[in-house]
């Protein structure tokens, strides 16, 4: 029953998601599934049901029909779900469309993130941690604990406190920890490839700059564990270096 005769049965409002770009360079289903075993390590819980964009941009316009059916499943055998295509021709509309797909033409300027309405959860989502937003920075004064996602959108995130396992901190600028990194850490969402990750104790589970990832599920270097770090990208590799720079790997 509605709580008051102007109350709709419905409300719609704008809520941005970040979503993860799968950029093909090969139509095979049996390549990309052979690099996505690769890239996850057999990792079931790689992506944890993340968002995904499928980038087609850089397949030339003569590329092999692409059988949507069979990339949304191989998408989603790896938690990825395909919520919308971008770079693709004219003649794909049609179809990608039929399989429910949107179409993103990259005008919204986030490479990395995607309009989409999330499900229902099965049970109540961690409270969001507290933040601090001025001109240019997002501020956490709070733990980041698990099951949280802390989306810094157009600007730079600075933690001052723990960012437990299981967390996720992403953001379009830099991100900036005064504490314990274990958990994972997204910066340069939107595609800005000289972004960094600097924590005072670096033990993450993932790091990503401009969508460029790296895990660890070995452990992180041991020289470097736990000690004062950054995180940047030199082409297309993520590259990790003592803040005091004596060491590299």
């Amino acid at each position: 029953m509605l709580k008051s005769p102007s109350q709709l049965p419905i409300e719609i409002k704008i809520s941005t998601v970040v979503a993860i770009s799968t950029i093909l360079y090969s139509a095979d289903p049996l390549a990309i599934d052979a690099a996505l075993k690769q890239m996850t390590g057999g990792s079931a819980d790689f992506f944890e049901d993340e968002f995904a964009v499928i980038d087609i941009s850089a397949l030339a316009e003569s590329a092999p029909r692409i059988d949507w059916d069979k990339m949304v499943t191989l998408l989603r055998k790896y938690h990825l779900n395909a919520v919308a295509v971008r770079g693709a021709p004219a003649a794909m509309h049609d179809a990608i469309r039929a399989r429910g797909l949107s179409l993103d033409d990259g005008a919204s300027g986030a490479k990395e993130r995607a309009e989409a309405a999330a499900p229902v959860p099965a049970a109540p989502a961690p409270a969001p941690a507290s933040a601090i937003v001025t001109p240019g920075t997002m501020i956490i004064d709070t733990p980041v604990r698990a099951g949280q996602r802390v989306y810094a959108r157009g600007c730079d995130l600075i933690v001052t406190a723990v960012v437990n396992n299981g967390a996720e901190i992403i953001a379009d600028g830099s991100i900036h920890i005064y504490a314990s990194l274990f958990g994972r850490a997204l910066a340069g969402a939107s595609g800005n490839a000289d972004a960094r990750i600097f924590a005072m104790a670096m033990q993450p589970e993932l790091v990503s700059i401009a969508g460029v990832y790296r895990t660890f599920e070995e452990g992180f270097a041991p020289q470097l564990a736990r000690q004062p770090t950054q995180i940047r990208l030199i082409g297309d590799r993520i590259d990790i270096l003592s803040i005091s720079p004596a060491s590299r790997v």
